[in-house]
């Protein structure tokens, strides 16, 4: 029995330990498709340990007070060593902390995940296996290629593709795989490619067999070779194929002519950079992402709240005696809100008072609370404003502007040119984070970055004071700009920054829509080599 045979009782005594390690399936590289269960476990761990194909952006997950572990397992490079991987996964799990092991792909398929739950068996201590999406099918499903299909073949085998030449007793029996098995996905298999191509045709396989080499699935960064078998090996030389890639053998390949989904999405192998706040940089990304882009987060200003809210209370308390409140955006009303209820008030505090929202998505966050919104202008200037809420409205009238602080003055000296009482609140703050500047120019320098975006003023002021004037015009000078509005182009070109896109409508999903057409009427750009 397993048990006996690693000299450990069957069933350990689990209870000699209080904590836990989780060995977990990442992926196959794009973050969304780590389980539910991954996420889960992510977002409770204390130690984090992962591999060089784990997705790195998994571990924005795990609690800010997590320890981060990095072993590499880089192929031919190794940061830590297998041994002091499983040692350091019990060590950790001894001192009572909960361990998710992240691995890349699966943990049971190539990943060694089964000698480390052996060493945690052993060792009598707890640990759950949570299955990941292997790249062995997620890669070939992004390429355009089924594993298996009635038409085809019913049948396919995994391999890993670290099979030496010179090795005496190999653990494939090439005779019965070459022709017995109709699709062959090798695993780690570029530097030996070689050596597998030959050993299939030797034992059979016809030369002409169509195979694919996928390098980095179901990432912005994949690139896809189809050729005959007996071409694979030169064909990948001569386009500097190299690890990680996954090799797929058989006559499914033929397939991906009709079925290559994710590389004709409108933003594949596009590199675009969004300076959002990380709280509020999700919808941009997914969108993105969702088109096939390369998403790198470098979120260039944090939303936090005022120094004082000395001001926004006092507002709060009488808000019946104001006739008009005005937000200009999604931050405003989280945060006005968000006080409103720290105080013991709820929305009905609100009656009585018109709500002026700018923009759709500021309007939309009133709505789905419930608040009609009574004016939106068509864009956020001064004029438009003041012409969407009527003269008549604002000589006379009490308004409450409860916005970021330090914003601009040009609505409140427009209002109470026009006679409106004002009353201007520090809702929230806008501060400059502290990125890891270098990683972000390295890209730009690598050729990985096509696009940069800016929502808002502060996010183009802060990258800008992040880098320095002259580096960030020298950064910038081969990568497209994409400024949500004239406001923040404004900004931008006071820098010397030139914006070359900005939509009509100042949102975000105007913003998708307008970098989806520009890259649709300029020339293909070939995938940076990686």
């Amino acid at each position: 029995m397993v048990g006996e045979k690693l000299g450990a009782p069957l069933y350990p005594d689990y209870s000699k330990s209080k904590g836990k390690v989780y060995l977990v399936g990442a992926g196959p590289g794009a973050p969304g498709l780590i389980t539910v269960r991954g996420v889960d476990v992510l977002r409770q761990a204390e130690v984090v340990v992962y591999d060089y194909l784990a997705s790195p952006k998994l571990l924005k997950y795990a609690p800010p007070d997590a320890e981060l572990i990095y072993v590499g397992k880089k192929s031919g490079r190794h940061t830590m060593k297998q041994q002091d991987i499983t040692k350091l996964l019990a060590g950790k799990a001894e001192e009572g902390k909960r361990v998710v092991r992240l691995k890349g792909g699966d943990p049971f398929i190539f990943g060694r995940g089964g000698e480390e739950a052996e060493v945690l068996n052993r060792a009598g201590i707890s640990f759950e296996i949570i299955p990941g999406v292997s790249s062995a099918v997620a890669a070939p499903a992004y390429a355009g290629i089924p594993l298996t299909h009635r038409d085809y073949t019913s049948s396919v085998a995994f391999f890993t593709g670290h099979e030496k030449e010179d090795k005496g007793n190999s653990a494939i029996d090439w005779e019965k795989i070459s022709t017995g098995i109709g699709t062959l996905v090798f695993l780690m298999g570029v530097a030996n490619l070689e050596h597998i191509s030959s050993q299939l045709i030797k034992h059979g396989r016809s030369p002409g067999t169509p195979a694919a080499l996928v390098r980095w699935g179901t990432t912005g960064s994949q690139r896809t070779l189809v050729s005959p078998l007996a071409e694979i090996t030169s064909q990948a030389k001569a386009q500097g194929f190299r690890p990680p890639s996954v090799l797929v053998v058989g006559e499914v390949v033929q397939l991906r002519e009709k079925l290559n989904w994710f590389e004709r999405q409108p933003l594949f192998g596009k590199g675009i950079v969004v300076t959002r706040a990380r709280e509020q940089a999700s919808r941009l990304s997914e969108a993105l992402v969702g088109l096939g882009a390369e998403v790198a987060e470098f979120p260039t200003i944090q939303i936090v709240p005022p120094a004082s809210y000395a001001e926004l209370d006092k507002a709060l308390a009488h808000l019946s005696a104001y006739d008009w409140l005005i937000f200009t955006s999604v931050n405003g009303v989280a945060h006005f809100l968000g006080r409103l209820k720290a105080n013991g008030l709820d929305i009905r505090e609100l009656r009585g008072c018109k709500l002026c929202a700018i923009g759709p998505a500021t309007a939309g966050a009133l709505e789905d609370l419930w608040l009609r919104v009574d004016v939106v202008p068509d864009e956020y200037r001064a004029e438009a404003i003041i012409l969407a809420l009527g003269e008549d409205e604002i000589k006379g009238r009490r308004f409450l502007l409860p916005r970021a602080e330090a914003a601009r003055e040009v609505l409140p000296n427009e209002l109470r040119r026009l006679g409106a009482v004002l009353d201007e609140v520090t809702a929230y703050r806008t501060v400059k984070t502290s990125e890891n500047t270098q990683a972000l120019e390295q890209k730009i320098a690598d050729g990985q970055i096509h696009l940069i975006t800016f929502t808002s003023s502060s996010t183009v002021t802060n990258f800008v004071e992040l880098f320095g004037q002259e580096k960030t015009l020298k950064l910038l000078s081969d990568v497209t700009v994409a400024s949500i509005g004239p406001i923040t182009a404004h900004t931008a070109r006071k820098f010397g920054i030139n914006s070359h896109i900005i939509p009509k409508e100042y949102t975000i999903p105007a913003l998708v829509e307008a970098i989806v057409e520009h890259f649709a009427a300029a020339p293909p750009v070939a995938a940076p080599q990686q």
